[in-house]
């Protein structure tokens, strides 16, 4: 990444701007602005997240937001309430107060004088989310909106249900938060007590949101409230859209280019859950340019050239052989129109005997699929965020405990772009089933690389909203669309279909052993012609001047398998130490350890259980504190349980304990 430090105007930085609710509440920013800013007024650009300005994402805000300013913007980095220098307490994720406060940010900008009047909101994650639902209440001076690894749909597409199947996530986020927020605000920035009485203030209120989730199993209006594909029409402002095929959260680009009708585009690379500026999977982009044309345009009305765009700028990863980890993906930019565009077109091959997938239709047997309860060991992190051996690995270990269809080696090389679709006629014997499903690039040598997945809880097989049991030995039309995907499988690769009964530990397992009974099946694949050259470009990334600090602790990743050979026992361990820091301007030092550990025993599905263990610390010279927070789930045939912990001290000493526990009755899950 070039670094830049001569703007066009000169930018001044408020590191602590207090911003007053209407209930009172000081919200904490900090702000970048061009010097000038109150003679020749500007744009505002709003970031609103709980992940702490003064240490969390400050490595990012130092690349991104004095670039903006210097561009001509007013960037504010906004904690919520209850979280980093905020006051007050976060109820849930997205809640009304939430969005309301963003939208009272909003107002309190236009009426600055360095303001011009006009406001853009964006933000990756939880940033992304909250501005997509900002956007749909329509603050008047909104104007635009860049949405980054985020959802139009909370129940469907976000990190707790996926085909209405309890996603694992759910409780490993849930506990993450749970750490974040059990942290105090800077001594320095709240001073003397006024920062311990916030820190037990939190302590003592934060939700356990595990539990919070795991209450609402069904797509209920719980999840339809702030999911705006519910009224796409609400959003007025100028939508640009970025997903990475490394993440979670990339179905939903497509989507909102389709449906918001004010100005959309949507930009999907090879990246993790990060801004495609620093993203890896390398190439990564120039995003900030990207961003400032987006601004430039619809702040301050700039011809740029982005309503030219295509609606859609999309990255076609080359085959490459499976690892858990990329530093680069080759491939090329495409220009499409999106998903239903003339230029992509519907293949079908079919699931037939002896394991065939074939270009017409053929017999297939009754084919029983009885996966143990560990087969999708090598899945990866749904989302992977952390820089860590997180990507899906060689999926030859779950396509063994899987039924496996394969195609003929293929002759020229196949570009899949868009929405693979999977159709199957299969019967379960037992009343609460699922089904996984992976499309899979199998090499010469065997090495198979998932593509795309797709998983469905056979109750919700009509409907998320009214589950219904599934009826043993009936056979059922299943139709499971798999995650959105670019990808080129190479000449002399064949493509596998492997489906399988469980998918530990992504999602939670059936509370019995399940037997599929598979009839029929047919996959519809989106094919574009293969391009040789990038059909559009990029500038290469850039950003200001990175943060300075003085590393304590270096950081690591890891994550292991362990078999009990005496009890068949597996269990998944993940250590992502997050190292240690001291910032070389405030001299705030902030550190972080996650753990998690997933355990079942491959033939009992109520063996499954999840704990984590986060360690966060702060100190600056003779000031030190400490949370240790702990979570856990398991599950009988009927109810979750849940456990939680916080404990935190000051020093050496323990100034705070709090124990959670909860019975969260199944529903169809």
């Amino acid at each position: 990444m070039k670094t830049v430090t001569d703007f066009p105007r000169k930018v001044v930085e408020f590191p602590d701007i207090g911003i007053v609710m209407p209930d009172g509440c000081r919200l904490s920013a900090r702000i970048w602005m061009p010097e000038d800013a109150d003679r020749n007024p500007v744009p505002a650009i709003l970031e609103h997240l709980p992940y702490r300005k003064r240490d969390g994402t400050t490595a990012r805000d130092c690349l991104t937001h004095p670039y903006f300013a210097g561009h001509g913007y007013a960037s504010i980095r906004v904690d919520m309430r209850g979280n980093g220098d905020s006051e007050g307490i976060m109820e849930d994720e997205y809640s009304e107060q939430e969005l309301q406060d963003a939208c009272d940010v909003i107002a309190w900008a236009t009426a600055q004088p360095w303001c011009s009047g006009t406001v853009g909101m964006m933000g990756i994650s939880w940033g992304g989310f909250n501005a997509l639902q900002v956007a749909a209440k329509q603050p008047p001076a909104l104007k635009a909106i860049i949405t980054l690894c985020s959802t139009d749909d909370r129940y469907a597409d976000d990190i707790h249900y996926k085909g209405g199947l309890l996603l694992n996530e759910n409780m490993g986020w849930g506990a993450t938060m749970l750490s974040y927020s059990s942290r105090p605000p800077d001594p320095a920035l709240a001073g003397d007590n006024r920062w311990r009485d916030m820190w037990f203030d939190r302590l003592e209120h934060e939700p356990f949101l595990p539990a919070v989730w795991l209450k609402h199993q069904r797509r209920d209006v719980y999840w339809k409230r702030g999911s705006v594909c519910e009224d796409f029409s609400a959003i007025k402002a100028a939508t640009l859209a970025v997903g990475g095929w490394g993440d979670a959260y990339k179905n939903a680009v497509a989507r909102i280019v389709d449906n918001i009708q004010a100005p959309a585009k949507g930009i999907i690379g090879p990246w993790i859950h990060k801004y495609p500026h620093f993203a890896v999977p390398n190439p990564a982009i120039g995003f900030l340019q990207e961003a400032l044309r987006w601004w430039d345009r619809w702040l301050k009305g700039v011809d740029t050239g982005v309503d030219a765009e295509p609606a859609m700028r999309v990255y076609v990863m080359d085959s490459v052989p499976p690892r858990d980890w990329y530093e680069e993906r080759p491939g090329r930019w495409i220009a499409t129109e999106g998903w239903g565009s003339p230029d992509i077109s519907v293949s079908r091959l079919h699931l037939g005997n002896d394991g065939v997938l074939a270009k017409g239709p053929v017999a297939l047997s009754a084919t029983h699929i009885a996966s143990p309860q560990d087969c999708g060991m090598a899945s990866g992190e749904y989302c992977a965020i952390w820089l860590g051996p997180e990507l899906p690995g060689d999926q030859r270990i779950d396509d063994e405990r899987s039924a496996r269809f394969d195609s003929q080696p293929l002759e020229g090389p196949l570009d899949i772009v868009g929405s693979p679709v999977i159709r199957l006629k299969l019967a379960a014997d037992r009343r609460r089933a699922m089904v996984a499903v992976r499309l899979c690039d199998v090499q010469p040598d065997g090495a198979s690389t998932r593509i795309s997945y797709g998983v469905l809880n056979l109750c919700h097989r009509d409907s998320h909203e009214l589950p219904q049991e599934v009826v043993p030995g009936k056979t059922m039309d299943i139709v499971l669309k798999l995650d959105d995907i670019a990808y080129r499988v190479a000449a002399g690769h064949s493509l596998r279909v492997a489906v399988s009964s469980t998918y530990w530990p992504l999602v939670w397992p059936s509370p019995e052993p399940v037997t599929l009974t598979l009839s029929a099946g047919m996959v519809e694949l989106p094919i574009r012609a293969p391009g040789i050259v990038d059909d559009v470009s990029f500038p290469e990334p850039e950003g200001a001047a990175p943060w300075k600090v003085e590393t304590l602790r270096e950081s690591s990743n890891s994550r292991s398998v362990d078999r009990d050979p005496a009890t068949g026992s597996v269990m998944l361990s993940i250590v992502d130490d997050f190292g240690e820091v001291r910032d070389s301007d405030h001299g705030l030092v902030n550190g972080g350890i996650a753990r998690e550990v997933w355990r079942i025993d491959p033939a009992d599905p109520l063996s499954a259980e999840g704990e984590t263990h986060w360690t966060q610390t702060l100190s600056r010279n003779e000031w030190s504190v400490r949370t240790e927070t702990f979570a856990k789930m398991r599950s009988d045939a009927q109810n979750f349980h849940l456990t939680g912990r916080i404990v935190a001290f000051e020093g050496d000493t323990v100034v705070f304990q709090r124990n959670f526990e909860e019975i969260i009755a199944r529903d169809h899950i």
